[in-house]
């Protein structure tokens, strides 16, 4: 006989959770809906939203939850409303690691219970409803313990037999006594997010650091002479002096003598040519030996430890790759390609050609070996005392292998920091650091104009990067001199190096190239450097007159002294009425101090212009002039409202970097310095 009934539902189509009814939506932060990790520094507060809603007009309570990797249990603070259903929580990082978070949520029938008490006015309607509040306080009381429960039981017997409708509306209000009730919240039909979000907790240093890049090989204390350990030792009070924290080596390792390339990388050699510290390994052995001219492994670690004692963290070049005459080549020829003639193939970007690299194999049957041996090379070092490494074109090897060699090493060292020397595709390098490079490099070398820098730093610190992709901006490297700091002179590098500084709160720069104006390339169109030092030793005469390193201390004092240029965090830009002259601020919300810089970009001429100011967002008071102090010259101008004038001179300085200190609220004192 036929029916209109519809079908009946078994057990196995219902829902498993169809009696919770809360739904959690749109995470953040959340990298790739949680497939890699956001970054953090120790001692942040995370910040955590997320849509959190029900079906009907009962009230949500929201949790956010949050361990360390290593912790079993979990740890939750309460999520507040903002509005439109999403909810904000935080939690504080205390120390480097690798934690984890997500989002709980219920219907509460107690907060729902009061937020429709205060709103009922019939007199029966209030005792019925008083009823069933002792019905969910008492519910509450089981759940508690000691004093809790006999606080929250007499509660609801007070509810049962109240007399007077304003005692008994007082009663059910009571906020105090609401607060213990809640303390044992019924979460049997909780939601919980699906998805723990991973979360990486990095070392200050990965935040804020000043990079100074120096061959060890030229710093011999005679000219001509092939430096050692020692003499880079003598120079380290010289890099701390200019302000900087992080002292880059380019490989120390023995160089390659098969194919070895000569100056200027020439393909012919003379006697006295030795070689790209690129090209590594020889006889002497490989990435985990020093080349011999430099001295031993007990040079190294004295070297360690005496830059550390001056305020400075020694990074090592990690350069995944090998010398024709590496031990490597000849012990494990399967890590390797090999072409149709019996030879292996070179590295090479068609059409440069890089006969003295060998670059391996990762899709050799033996990769897993291959694996292993490249993170014993990591090990070896960070036995020797490396915190922080420079890894050079990761770009060229798998995407796995980081992500597998990275999490390796942070899980027993935590305070390790990699660097990604990777100028490639946009979204190649971001995935790098999505993997778990602590920093990447930028394409700052090439962002020149104001609406250039502009857009490139505003996607980088409001970008969806902003919560994996810790940028650090060289205006040099030894592979990169930049067509305008071949032209622009002094004034050009002086603008360059404020840009790095203060736009990004980590910086490099390549020297003494860069404070002693190193400027003429190969050739005309080239950005290689003529008689580079990636293939020859160089004399550097750091006492010259016009040397920049008085200049760049002056800039990374103002960094130290400065919380607000030393996040990335903060910044904003405002118009000026010239496109010669660029104008921002970096604002610590939290701290209370700002930093407003003002850059001329064009080297050659005196620009002028006016800056158009948000007060409100620097809080200096509209209605009262301030005083600028530059931090750069010592000059102090005093300015009035939102517009105001600027002329920069670059044959004089071609920046201003004044320090805002934020509203000043007593009568008393009506000055305000920036």
């Amino acid at each position: 006989m036929a029916t209109n009934r519809p079908p009946r539902q078994t057990t196995q189509e219902i829902p498993v959770a169809g009696r919770a009814r809360a739904v959690i939506e749109a995470i953040a932060p959340a990298v790739d809906a949680g497939r890699f990790a956001a970054k953090r520094i120790a001692g942040d507060r995370v910040e955590v939203e997320a849509d959190c809603f029900a079906d009907g007009h009962d009230t949500l309570a929201c949790r956010l939850r949050w361990r360390r990797d290593d912790e079993a249990d979990w740890r939750e603070s309460p999520m507040t409303p903002l509005g439109n259903d999403r909810w904000r929580g935080a939690f504080t990082v205390s120390e480097p690691g690798r934690y984890r978070y997500t989002v709980t949520a219920w219907v509460d029938h107690f907060l729902s219970w009061r937020h429709d008490f205060v709103r009922r006015t019939d007199p029966e309607d209030i005792r019925v409803a008083a009823q069933v509040g002792a019905g969910l306080i008492d519910a509450a009381a089981a759940r508690a313990g000691g004093a809790d429960r006999e606080c929250l039981a007499a509660w609801a017997r007070r509810l049962r037999v109240g007399t007077s409708l304003p005692a008994l509306r007082a009663e059910a209000m009571d906020e105090g006594l609401a607060e213990v009730a809640m303390r044992y919240p019924d979460r049997s039909l909780a939601t919980t997010a699906p998805t723990e979000y991973p979360l990486v907790v990095d070392c200050s240093r990965a935040r804020f650091s000043a990079w100074y890049e120096m061959f060890p090989r030229s710093c011999g204390a005679e000219p001509g002479a092939h430096g050692t350990l020692r003499d880079c030792e003598a120079r380290l009070e010289y890099v701390a002096k200019m302000g900087f924290d992080v002292l880059y080596l380019p490989p120390i390792h023995p160089i390659g003598r098969e194919r070895r390339k000569g100056r200027n990388n020439a393909l012919e050699l003379a006697p006295a040519d030795i070689g790209s510290p690129w090209a590594i390994g020889a006889a002497e052995g490989g990435h985990k030996a020093l080349h011999p001219e430099l001295g031993t492994l007990a040079d190294f670690r004295r070297l360690v430890e005496r830059a550390r004692e001056l305020g400075l963290e020694l990074a090592l070049d990690i350069a995944f790759q090998c010398a024709p005459d590496h031990p490597y080549v000849r012990e494990h020829a399967e890590w390797f390609r090999w072409r149709p003639d019996g030879t292996v193939q070179y590295a090479e970007n068609p059409p440069k050609k890089y006969q003295d690299i060998f670059p391996f194999d990762f899709e050799s049957a033996q990769w897993a070996e291959l694996w292993h041996e490249l993170a014993g090379v990591l090990a070896f070092w960070i036995g020797e005392g490396v915190r922080i490494f420079r890894v050079d074109n990761p770009h060229t090897k798998p995407f796995a292998f980081w992500e597998w060699a990275i999490d390796r090493v942070k899980r027993e060292h935590p305070d390790v920091i990699f660097l990604a020397e990777a100028f490639t595709r946009p979204k190649v390098m971001h995935r790098l650091a999505k993997l778990g490079f602590t920093q990447s490099y930028t394409y700052f070398a090439w962002r020149n104009t104001k609406r250039e820098l502009t857009e490139y730093f505003t996607d980088l610190t409001k970008g969806p990067g902003r919560d994996y992709f810790r940028p650090n901006c060289w205006p040099n490297t030894p592979d990169i001199l930049p067509e305008y700091l071949q032209f622009g002179g002094r004034a050009a590098f002086m603008a360059r190096l404020v840009l790095a500084a203060t736009l990004s709160a980590n910086y490099g720069i390549y020297g003494p190239a860069f404070e002693l104006l190193e400027h003429l390339p190969r050739e005309p169109g080239s950005e290689e450097y003529l008689d580079s030092e990636k293939y020859q030793l160089r004399t550097w005469d750091l006492a010259r007159d016009d040397s920049l390193a008085e200049f760049i201390g002056r800039v990374n004092a103002a960094r130290r002294d400065n919380p607000a240029l030393q996040s990335d965090d903060g910044l904003e830009f405002f118009p000026v009425d010239n496109d010669e002259i660029i104008c921002y601020a970096k604002i610590d919300a939290e701290g209370g101090s700002a930093a407003l810089v003002v850059v001329n970009l064009d080297p050659h001429h005196t620009q002028s212009g006016w800056v158009t100011l948000d007060l409100d967002r620097l809080d200096v008071d509209a209605a009262r002039p301030f005083q600028v102090h530059d931090a750069l010259t010592g000059a102090r101008f005093l300015w009035s409202g939102a517009r105001n004038f600027v002329q920069l001179d670059p044959a004089r300085s071609p920046a201003h970097v004044f320090r805002v200190r934020r509203r000043i609220r007593t009568e008393r004192d009506f000055d305000y310095f920036l």
